[in-house]
């Protein structure tokens, strides 16, 4: 079964992610004691954390605010918009989501918190707190920034004395590997970062008619907004046209207006580069005749003293017909054509493709598409004064920026949605054979994350979310928004079992005040748990925790635990009940069996890389944790036994 959960609320605490598991108040407390300022060994001043593909094309210095200018500031007169200005890196696109951030100061002071500055307590540390795959993260980093002659080469603001948000371009970084990481994206991915939110996404010319009513209700209610023009070739990337726009490039939209205009309404919308210049240059931009024909105090409030920063107002159809794509991040999946404002239940599974087991790709590929990933989704009661149900489907792929360095990067996605058979089992490739979907995404794209909406009779139904082509491997979650009736949450602490119980005490024992457990604190609390079996887990290095267990952050918390343990003990019994020698082994027949037993797509990977003629005890634990869960080589369990403790297992 997936893991399900309902998701993070936007007053969750954050999860401390530093590897010594120290948070930003103790690591700051224990430099100002020391009296040194601090220097992050997670993400250290070194070329490595600005290229990985590549050796420094010059020469940088990693230099302090207080080294480059004399009064150094975290943020001067309200983080605004114009404090955003592009260096080297091509990053345009986390540039105009920052720059949307900053008209919602809610999500703002919750990203760039606030209890720090250069000035008291000072001790060259600052935190951002980030949405990833339902969790906030807390991100530690030094005020070590690269410069090259004095000067930031990276993001800064346009006062060289105000320094937030190239600490916050540093954060964003260190969470996601180096610099170089962040080259190329999508508004929305950094927007969904920002807030937790849900994405959608409009083709400008074939956008519905009310496009312009739909953005404005969204910027009303606090939504983030992208747009972009498209390229058809690499040789287009950030072309400029002869009206002053850029080609492939990421701009925030930061203002809707009507105005009078001789006699007429004229619907308007402010767009920002973020460049910090390079504006539009036709009618509406900042020196044309149609401003001397507006009222001189709507023009007024309107412009408030418009420069050359990068922001400019165009006449909406001049939008459409100059740019392609609008995207749109939404505080919560409301229904942005509709008045009423909805409140949506909001649940989340989590799944992988495996090569060779779920991996099938998409409906073209009909003799593999059956083993992708499975999902049972209920929809029990209609809307109000409705007889369909409202549906948001987010499909996001997970980590891949991080995964650049290795080679990979996004993959093309995308999902169905089928009206579920009656029986709770694995749908083979005849049901899809035979049976067209109900829903689907629109196309399948090589995004972070594919959303749409969707309304549907009440029913049972099956979600497949599959990447394009077979044999592809990633790791995923799906956000469900329903407007009626979530999947039940985990139980609470009173409705649990006695084993239950006794783990949760155990947990609460080694957990802090974050109640998560760290790396080591697994390997006790499992020893602890198997004492009684003399099962002995040895833990090396740090894992590379995915799937059941909190991404980035090296900690777990307690339902995760719950749904790893329920999963080792399933391994043990499989192994058990198939040994039917009692000899510790198992042979290729029994091992056949036992896959079988389990479910060719749940199993079927393990049985691919195991190779041996006999498989004993502790490999197949070994494999089912690597596999399963998708550890990196270099982070296992080792796992020692023998006949006797095989015995004790049983009894």
């Amino acid at each position: 079964m997936p893991l399900q959960s309902t998701l993070s609320g936007g007053c969750s605490r954050a999860i401390d992610t530093q590897s010594d598991g120290k948070s930003f108040e103790q690591l700051r407390k224990e430099c100002l004691q020391n009296g040194v300022l601090f220097e992050d060994p997670d993400f250290p001043a070194t070329d490595s954390s600005l290229f990985f593909s590549q050796s420094a094309p010059i020469q940088f210095e990693w230099k302090r605010p207080k080294e480059l200018c004399d009064n150094p500031k975290f943020i001067t007169g309200g983080a605004d918009r114009t404090d955003i200005c592009q260096g080297q890196l091509g990053d345009c696109w986390l540039l105009a989501a920052i720059a949307s951030l900053t008209l919602k100061k809610d999500s703002l002071a919750r990203v760039v918190p606030h209890d720090q500055d250069f000035d008291s307590n000072y001790a060259g540390i600052f935190h951002f707190q980030f949405w990833q795959h339902n969790k906030w993260l807390d991100i530690v980093v030094d005020d070590r920034l690269p410069t090259v002659r004095n000067r930031l080469i990276m993001l800064h603001s346009a006062s060289n004395n105000e320094f937030w948000s190239a600490l916050l371009e540093k954060a964003y970084a260190k969470l996601h590997g180096s610099y170089e990481s962040l080259k190329g994206g999508s508004t929305m991915e950094a927007m969904e970062d920002f807030t937790g939110g849900v994405g959608e996404m409009y083709d400008t010319k074939t956008g519905p008619d009310n496009l312009f009513s739909v953005m404005k209700k969204a910027l009303d209610r606090g939504s983030m907004m992208g747009c972009s023009i498209n390229t058809t070739s690499s040789a287009e990337s950030e072309a400029r046209t002869s009206t002053g726009l850029v080609k492939g490039h990421a701009y925030s939209i930061t203002g809707l207006e009507e105005v009078n205009y001789r006699g007429r309404k004229v619907k308007l919308i402010r767009v920002r580069n973020p460049w910090g210049q390079v504006e539009w240059n036709g009618p509406w931009s900042d020196q044309s005749r149609e401003w001397d024909y507006v009222d001189r105090a709507e023009k007024t409030r309107i412009l408030q003293n418009s420069t050359e920063d990068g922001e400019f107002w165009m006449e909406f159809e001049d939008f459409k017909r100059s740019y392609d794509k609008v995207e749109i991040c939404n505080m919560t999946p409301d229904a942005l054509t509709d008045n009423t404002k909805r409140h949506w239940e909001v649940s989340l599974f989590e799944g992988q493709w495996i090569r060779g087991a779920t991996a099938g790709g998409c409906r073209n590929y009909i003799d593999t598409f059956w083993t992708n990933p499975q999902f049972k989704l209920e929809l029990q009661d209609a809307d109000d004064d409705d007889d369909v149900c409202s549906v948001v489907i987010a499909l996001m792929q997970k980590n891949r920026r991080k995964l650049r360095k290795e080679g990979l990067d996004m993959e093309t996605i995308g999902y169905a949605v089928y009206e579920a058979p009656d029986d709770n089992e694995h749908v083979n490739k005849d049901f899809f054979r035979y049976h067209a979907s109900k829903a689907r995404s629109k196309t399948y794209i090589n995004l972070r994350e594919v959303s749409e909406r969707f309304t549907l009779p009440p029913g049972k139904y099956l979600l497949v979310p599959t990447t394009f082509q077979p044999h592809k491997e990633a790791d995923f979650i799906v956000r469900i928004f329903s407007e009626k009736k979530a999947p039940p949450p985990p139980s609470l602490p009173e409705e649990e079992t006695e084993e239950e119980k006794g783990l949760r005490r155990l947990f609460d024992q080694l957990a802090g005040s974050d109640q998560a457990i760290s790396v080591r604190e697994l390997q006790h609390m499992l020893n602890g748990v198997l004492s009684r079996r003399k099962w002995v887990i040895m833990l090396y290095d740090r894992l590379h925790l995915t799937s059941f267990i909190v991404d980035n952050t090296g900690k777990m918390e307690f339902q995760e635990f719950k749904v790893f343990w329920e999963k080792m003990k399933k391994w043990i019994m499989l192994f058990l009940s198939f040994d039917t020698d009692r000899s510790g082994k198992m042979s290729s027949y029994e091992l056949r069996s036992a896959l079988n037993a389990a479910g060719r797509t749940h199993l079927l990977n393990v049985y691919i890389h195991l190779e041996e003629e006999e498989v004993v005890f502790q490999h197949f634990i070994i494999k089912m944790i690597h596999l399963l869960s998708r550890w990196s080589q270099t982070y296992y369990f080792k796992v020692f036994n023998s006949p006797q403790i095989i015995e004790s297992i049983r009894t």
